[in-house]
């Protein structure tokens, strides 16, 4: 962020945010509606999958037809999704979060000698 760039919503506020319309507005409730809601994070990984296949050109029939940036917006749409569905199973979801990404922060730079593996761009 720079100095001209205002901050931003916080992010656990916008995603209570998100919570509370989903909540509002859902047609399923109870069990069967937690499920469908954390279900969608599958729905919004394919998204990713087509969006990838379109920006590499994979499907010969219709050629490149996404561009990186389509990816980027998919796996935004992820990362929301998925933070609803944590935030629709606790009410400390950010808590939870920050447990786990600690843990395998520590677990993942604990073995930071297999890190060094050359890379390809894209």
């Amino acid at each position: 962020m720079t100095d001209q760039t205002p901050p931003g919503p916080d992010l656990w506020t916008t995603i209570d945010t998100l919570w509370e319309w989903l909540d509002r507005n859902q047609p399923i409730e109870g069990r069967e509606g937690v499920l469908l809601r954390i279900l969608k994070l599958t729905e919004e990984v394919g998204e990713v999958s087509e969006a990838v296949i379109g920006a590499t050109g994979q499907n010969p029939r219709k050629g490149v037809t996404h561009t990186w940036e389509d990816v980027q917006a998919e796996l935004c749409d992820v990362v929301i999704t998925a933070l609803v569905a944590l935030r629709t199973l606790t009410p400390e979801a950010r808590e939870v979060l920050a447990r786990h990404l600690e843990r395998v922060t520590r677990r993942s730079t604990a073995h930071s000698a297999q890190a060094d593996v050359p890379r390809q761009s894209l």
